[in-house]
């Protein structure tokens, strides 16, 4: 075990659950892909970290851009309660409690996105082993990264504020988020709305949702405890529990 790996460990001794393999790599094509590939061993716990990807991807099999220096993790997550939509928007809240980013002025984009009003800085992608054991993965932005080819405005924690990035440090807290989200989870995401609804992006701002039905237009209200997404349209409030959701004047 190397001298990184084993600093790992040590931060990780805090957690309640800590994990039996960690694997920090300084490239890969998907730590997503890894963890599946460990998950079929029978190991529970696991955490992987790559400094770069080469096939990352993101929600609906769109390219995650993934250069050099920032966080791509990917981590097993066994849970007691049936998998839905509400898992990815628990882990995010659980992000944003991190204690290396309290000094930072962050939200969420429903439904899985890291944001800030300066843009994106990280994602959340949930792909299910099982109805009870999910694969997550999260990619933070520690530094600048390219903006050709992103369909959204991009940023970093280092341009959002956070002087000198630790990057094993914000490992170590993500894992420990992670499993944190999934107890709350399992408690049956105790009054998610009005914890989200804090941090949600886009808030009484006019929104374009595109749906399982179409495209909807209108005022951004929130969510509902059950995941779901309220936009006040001119033809009164619908509720959504998937979608892509962005403002109108394209943030």
């Amino acid at each position: 075990m190397d001298l990184e790996t084993r600093h790992l460990q040590q931060l990780l001794n805090a957690v309640p659950q800590p994990p039996e393999v960690i694997l920090l790599k300084p490239i890969t094509t998907s730590t997503n892909d890894d963890v599946r590939e460990i998950a079929k061993k029978g190991i529970q716990y696991v955490l992987v970290c790559s400094e770069e990807q080469t096939h990352g991807r993101g929600q609906r099999e769109h390219q995650w851009v993934s250069p050099v220096g920032n966080i791509y993790l990917s981590t097993l997550l066994n849970l007691q309660t049936v998998i839905d939509g509400r898992l990815a928007l628990e882990i995010a809240l659980n992000i944003l409690q991190m204690p290396s980013l309290q000094d930072l002025n962050l939200q969420v984009k429903w439904p899985n996105d890291l944001y800030s009003s300066q843009g994106k800085w990280g994602g959340i992608l949930i792909e299910p082993i099982s109805t009870h054991q999910v694969i997550v993965g999260v990619g933070m932005n520690l530094y600048p990264i390219p903006q050709s080819g992103i369909e959204q405005r991009a940023t970093s924690l280092s341009e959002l504020g956070m002087a000198e990035p630790n990057r094993l440090q914000l490992i170590a807290e993500l894992y420990a988020a992670i499993q944190l989200a999934g107890k709350w989870f399992n408690h049956n995401c105790y009054n998610l709305a009005a914890r989200f609804n804090h941090y949600a992006a886009f808030m009484q701002q006019a929104v374009e949702l595109e749906h399982l039905h179409g495209t909807s237009q209108g005022s951004f209200l929130g969510i509902n405890n059950d995941g779901s997404i309220n936009i006040q349209t001119p033809q009164g409030i619908e509720h959504h529990l998937q979608g892509r959701l962005r403002p109108t004047d394209n943030q």
